[in-house]
């Protein structure tokens, strides 16, 4: 056995050394066929060329995949990127829509203020609103005008449809309203078309009470109400509201005014109406006086 194998040992060395070096003479051929610049060559380069790489297919299935498979992860990277960044794009875009629906309603609101109709002896001084200072137990806002601008307590607020509040407090560059929704808030009213007068009185809710109706059954969900007058507080003919019931049935009412978003109001100058000093001679004509005698009776 062991003479065997040392035979085959003997015959496999030289082997191993002659495939060696005809692999070798084989690439250096192929090498040096490839580096011939010569016409004949060349033909002889294409035709093997043409034998050759057709029926290499097979071998070259799994790099094609390869390559295919980096393109498509190339490819999915790109897209990524694009949905990124047309995500961020959609995010700026759905900013500014929602910027230019605030400048929309912001417009309409002024446009409002603007077309609003009142009585042409009433003017008006227009504020910004700064501040909302509402709490649970005080609704309030403050505004861009104050003492400066000629503005007194007692003046009616209006936004660009109805009535707000009124002045309550002044300062020389601001200016405090009062919202009807303030308990404090009180506002002499009449219910059209039924003519009741009524008090607008204010719970911290959004919708106060209709209260000291002279009929109730007169009026209906729906009418609207205005401002009176009465007490010459308010300009007779500023829109309040409407009239609606709550669930227990009780009469209270839907503002005009957008409570959600005051930005701009409209403080009214109303210095009242003229006065009555000498009502007497209305009344009765005036009359002459009589002097009272100042002589003592003598006994007759």
């Amino acid at each position: 056995m062991a003479k065997n194998r040392s035979q085959r040992d003997d015959y496999t060395g030289p082997l191993r050394r002659l495939l060696l070096g005809a692999l070798c003479l084989c690439l250096l051929a192929i090498f040096l066929v490839w580096r011939i610049d010569s016409p004949r060559v060349e033909q002889f380069r294409a035709r093997v060329t043409d034998a050759v790489v057709p029926r290499m297919d097979w071998a070259m299935a799994p790099v094609t995949g390869v390559i295919n498979l980096v393109r498509d992860f190339q490819s999915y990277q790109r897209l990524s990127e694009q949905n990124r960044d047309l995500r961020s794009e959609l995010r700026q875009m759905q900013a500014w829509k929602e910027a230019a629906l605030q400048l929309e309603q912001e417009n309409a609101r002024l446009l409002d203020l603007n077309n609003v109709r009142l009585d042409p002896r009433l003017t008006y001084v227009t504020g910004v609103v700064m501040a909302d200072s509402g709490s649970p137990f005080r609704q309030s806002v403050l505004l861009n005008v104050g003492a400066r601008d000629g503005i007194m307590d007692g003046w009616a607020a209006m936004d660009g449809i109805g009535l707000v509040g009124r002045i309550s407090g002044t300062g020389q560059t601001t200016a405090r309203v009062i919202l009807l929704t303030d308990p404090a808030s009180s506002v002499p009213a009449q219910v059209q078309p039924s003519g009741q007068s009524a008090l607008v009185a204010g719970d911290n809710s959004a919708a106060p009470i209709l209260d000291f109706l002279e009929s109730p059954d007169l009026v209906r969900p729906g009418d609207r109400v205005i401002s009176s007058g009465d007490g010459g507080v308010f300009p007779a003919g500023l829109l309040i509201g409407q009239v609606a019931a709550d669930p227990s049935g009780r009469l209270r009412v839907r503002l005009s005014a957008d409570y959600e978003r005051l930005e701009f109001l409209r403080v009214l100058r109303h210095h009242g109406t003229e006065g009555i000093t000498d009502p007497g001679t209305i009344v009765a004509p005036a009359t002459a006086a009589v002097p009272l005698s100042t002589e003592e009776p003598t006994d007759g």
